[in-house]
This record gives structure tokens, sequence and C-alpha cells, in this order.
């Protein structure tokens, strides 16, 4: 038993510690909980996108590039940990609306925010001259934000940008093709400036930087550099869905005031205090000395559960946080079936040992079953969500389902052998 002894008291420092310095990073403000607009206040945006003119295939990833564009523009004025996702409407004419949902924590000037997000992506090619080029590596021009020249040359010329392999290098590039009017600008621009650097510009962010090595006649070129696979197919999609346009009309807004935030944290934290109470009470009156194993394991799985939530981090939500109570209840699902498990194996005459080996042994095939519909629910729930309250709701139980199989198990276990001396030691002390 000497084993389970020592790492019982690893777990139980463990847990100390990191419930203590869950403690003192939330008091010293360093790395707060992260809230949920219905808990921090803020203003909850909702857009529709004008998806007319583009294939129906390529809607989803057109969507997808419009969501990186908007999170990078809310993320130039400083809002704090925005939350931007799409979602699908109802049918409208025979076609379903696309919209999307952009939550701001924390803003004040809602105004500012809706006539930054409102604009249309963009996508423009700039030029480097030579001139500013030898600055830049001189030193000269500390950034090179601002020395980038307008070509006329922009998205809107663009027909389709697509994903090659170069045969000699087996490395990805990236081909563009340009309409007949780009065709014979991106001549011209390469003819008159070849050696000097294109930046191409999505929303004002330069996300590419090729040498022009020659003259490109025929309206398509090739981007050359180290792209990874991945790295190539972004770079593809931001330029094909940065060309198109995706105008975006708001539909609603509505504003979280603060007060209501922290009257919803103060009633989840007192709703929380009170689960974890009568749960504990109800296992020390029921099962007495097992009972109390159960609310030290308990106690771990609490612990544990902060911990993710303040450093992976997670978003808590009103309904995230009753996830989280529901699943302190579930927690000790577990414990009632290995106890009552360890109360069948006592009534056939076995002594305490072998009933804690059997009764976690065959308490297991049920503890698993359950456990995995619980996780299956909740992994469906957050796939299938369609707003950010939903996936919070079913992001926290599905965590709290995961840690509870750690606590259960492996913490109430290693506890239970610790606490509880076989009779063979019992005798060989006499």
């Amino acid at each position: 038993m000497a084993k389970y002894r020592f790492w019982t008291i690893i777990l139980i420092a463990l847990s100390i510690v990191v419930g203590v310095v869950v403690y003192n990073t939330e008091k010293s403000g360093a790395n707060k909980f992260k809230l949920g607009l219905d808990l921090s206040g803020g203003t909850h945006l909702v857009y529709k996108a004008d998806t007319s003119q583009i294939a129906p295939g390529d809607i989803s990833s057109a969507m997808l590039s419009l969501r990186d564009v908007i999170e990078r523009r809310i993320n130039l004025f400083g809002v704090s940990e925005p939350i931007v996702q799409v979602e699908k409407g109802g049918t409208i004419g025979g076609g379903t609306e696309h919209r999307l949902i952009v939550e701001l924590p924390g803003v004040t000037d809602v105004n500012e925010a809706i006539r930054r997000i409102g604009e249309t992506p963009t996508l423009e090619f700039k030029l480097l001259s030579q001139e500013n080029k030898n600055k830049i590596q001189e030193g000269a021009i500390a950034s090179t934000s601002n020395v980038f020249m307008e070509t006329g040359l922009t998205g809107r010329m663009l027909q389709k940008a697509s994903i090659q392999f170069d045969q000699q290098m087996s490395k990805p590039v990236i081909g563009l093709k340009f309409n007949e009017e780009g065709s014979e600008l991106f001549a011209k621009i390469t003819r008159e400036n070849t050696g000097d650097i294109l930046g191409i510009f999505l929303d004002g962010i330069l996300i590419e930087a090729p040498y022009i090595r020659e003259e490109i006649t025929g309206g398509e070129a090739v981007i050359t550099g180290n792209f990874t696979p991945n790295e190539a197919k972004q770079v593809v999609r931001d330029l094909n869905y940065g060309a198109l346009p995706m105008p975006i009309s708001l539909l609603s807004s509505e504003t979280v005031g603060a007060t209501l935030g922290e009257e919803a944290i103060n009633a989840s934290v007192r709703a929380g205090i009170y689960a974890f109470v009568l749960i504990a009470a109800f296992m020390l009156i029921w099962y007495r000395f097992q009972g109390f194993v159960a609310v030290l394991a308990l106690g771990i799985y609490t612990v544990i559960n902060l911990a993710l939530f303040k450093f992976i981090p997670v978003t808590l939500t009103a309904a995230g946080i009753a996830g989280f109570i529901l699943s302190v209840g579930m927690a000790v699902d577990a414990n009632i079936l290995i106890f009552e498990r360890i109360k069948e194996e006592l009534k056939m005459g076995k002594n305490k040992s072998d009933a804690l080996r059997e009764g976690f042994s065959r308490a297991w095939s049920s503890i698993r079953d359950s456990n995995l519909s619980s996780i299956i629910t909740a992994v469906i729930l957050y796939y299938f969500a369609s707003t950010p309250t939903i996936k919070g709701f079913a992001l926290v139980f599905l965590i709290g389902v995961l840690v509870s199989m750690f606590s259960a198990i492996t913490a109430s276990r290693t506890i239970l052998f610790a606490l509880s001396m076989s009779d063979e030691e019992k005798i060989n002390k006499k």
C-alpha cells in the first residue's frame, strides 16, 4: 500500500499547488478567466453576407476567408478576445442566408466597430521600387507599411489563384491568372519593374512580397517561396476570396451591460458552491468513509477543471458555467457505481482489499459506457452548434466528463487504497 500513499500525497499536493496558482493569477489579474460576452459585457453584432456573386460550391470557403479578414480588422483596434463565426440562417427565397456573428467583449465605441467591420475586403497589388528596397536594406526606413506604391492592379482583375507544384524542387507554388484587363496591366508592371518587389495586400495586410524576375505576359504568373502545403493553401484561399465581392450588411446589434454580467457570475459561483456542498454532504452521509474519499476526488476534479478553463483558455459563458455545475453532479456517478460494487463484494465475504479491486474492476465497464455516451453527445453538440452559447456548454461539459473519468478512476482508486489498510497488512503489523 506504500505506493498508493505516495501517489495520494503527490495528487493532493499538486492539487493544492494548482489551486493556489489559479487563485493567485485570478486575484492578481495576470491571467484571469476568459469570460464570454454575456458575462463580461460588450456588443453582439449579426451581419448578413451577400453571396449572390459566388458559386454555391465556393460559399463555405468564401465565408471562412471573410471571417479571417474581419478578425484581423477587429484585432487592429484592440478588442479583447473577439469571437467571429459563420452561421447559416433561415431559408430565404429558396436559398440559405449566410451570416457572420461578431462578439466584441468590452467594446465602448460600437459605431466605430460597425464602420470598420462593414467594409468589403480588398485585394491589392502594390509595388516596392528599387530605391525603397535599398533604403530598407540600409535601415533608412524602419517599416515597409508605407513604402509600397499603388499600381492599379486589384483583386477585381484576378480570375483565379491555385496551388501548383514545382517539379524540380518538389515544393508548392502559387499560380495566378488575371482577366484581360489585369493581364495587360500585369504585363506592363512586370516589364517596367523587373527586379523590384510586388507586394500583395489583403485588406491592407501584406500577405506575400515576391520579386519580379521578368516580364510576364498571358495573364498568368507564379509566386515561389518556401511554402508548406498548408501555407500555400491559406494564401490561395485569401487571394481567391479577397478578390470576390462579399458585401455584408448589419442585421442586428445588441449591447450587454457589465452589471448583467457581474450578476450572472455571482449567481453561477453561488450555484456551484451550493452544488458542491450538497453533493459532498450526500456522499458523506450515505457512504461515510468512502464518501470522504469521493469528496477528496471531487475537490481534485474541481481544481483540474478550473486550471484547464484558465490556461487553455476556455471562454466561459453562463451556459458554460451551467455545464460545469452539471458535470460536478455527474462526476460522482462513477464513485457511486464503484462504491455499490464494493458493497456487493463485501457482502459476498471478500476481504476489504479484494473487494476494492473487484469493485473497481467490475464497475469500469459501466463507467466507460456511460461516459462514452456523454462524450459522444458533447462532441456532436459542439460540432453542430450554431451559437457560441451552445458550443460553450458542450465544450465545458466535455472537459468535465473527461476529467471526471480521471478523478473517479485514478484519484478515487489511489486515495481509497492508500487510506484503506488491507487485512494482511494489519496481521503483519501485529
